[in-house]
Order: structure tokens, then C-alpha cells, then sequence
């Protein structure tokens, strides 16, 4: 596990060739939330890796019962992430509904980044995630 992915560990390599073996947690953080946003756009079943990576489409979960969708949403948005970002560990995502923001659902992520070659060392992190009204998943940190 590296705070990167192999592209951005390649790409940021190339760009700056002197500083191969620095670790910059910020930019560990920056990839993590970069992932977050693409798995989290991801419709389940469009990828060819896993048919249970990504998101389910939102706009057709029922829309009775705010409380329920809302706790629906959490379960499944913690499990996607427990399970396909393995940088992030002790996930606890909690609904935080905005007084007048009735078209979208936020949630507050709290979780342990697992800083890599520190055996047991981990960084807090918190991530405020959005579902629009259109579906899409906005990673705001």
C-alpha cells in the first residue's frame, strides 16, 4: 500500500526525478479523495473489475422516507469504501443534512489513513460527501 496509486506514483516520478523517496502525506490525502470520487461517480456493474464497484443509481431509490434513503446511502457508500479503499481504515460515515438543503445528502466521513512504511501509524481524516439530486457524488475536503 503507498498513499498513491501506481499512475500518480509513475506520473509524479517523471515530473520530479530528485525526490523519488519522499513521502508526502498531503498528496496521499489528494489521492485518496481523487479515488473517493471517481469510485463513488462509478454506476455498479459499468466496470469490468467488479460488478459491486461503485455506487448504485441513486435517483432510483424512493423518495418517501428521507431518514431511510438517507441511512441506505450510508451503509452502502461505507461499504463500497471499506472494501476498494484500502488506504482508509476504521470507516464511519454519518448523514449531516444542511437546515435548507433539500436536494442533496451529506455525509460526514471519518476515517483512519494508513500511512505506509509507519507499521500501525495512521492519520485522522475528515471528508464531507455530497449526493446530488442528480445522483452524482461530490468529495469535498
Amino acid at each position: 500500500m503507498y498513499e498513491q496509486s501506481l499512475l500518480e506514483r509513475i506520473r509524479y516520478m517523471e515530473n520530479y526525478p530528485d525526490a523519488r523517496e519522499s513521502r508526502d502525506t498531503a498528496r496521499g490525502i489528494r489521492s485518496v479523495i481523487n479515488h473517493l470520487q471517481r469510485m463513488l461517480n462509478t454506476r455498479q456493474g459499468s466496470v469490468s473489475i467488479a460488478d459491486d464497484y461503485g455506487m448504485p443509481d441513486f435517483t432510483n431509490f424512493p423518495g418517501d422516507d428521507l431518514t431511510s434513503v438517507a441511512q441506505d446511502a450510508e451503509r452502502i457508500i461505507s461499504k463500497v469504501i471499506q472494501k476498494y479503499e484500502p488506504r482508509l481504515d476504521k470507516v464511519r460515515l454519518h448523514f449531516d443534512p444542511k437546515p435548507g438543503d433539500i436536494l442533496s445528502l451529506r455525509f460526514r466521513l471519518e476515517a483512519d489513513m494508513v500511512i505506509p512504511r509507519e507499521r500501525g501509524k495512521t492519520i485522522p481524516v475528515i471528508i464531507e460527501t455530497v449526493v446530488t439530486s442528480d445522483g452524482m457524488v461530490h468529495i469535498e475536503s
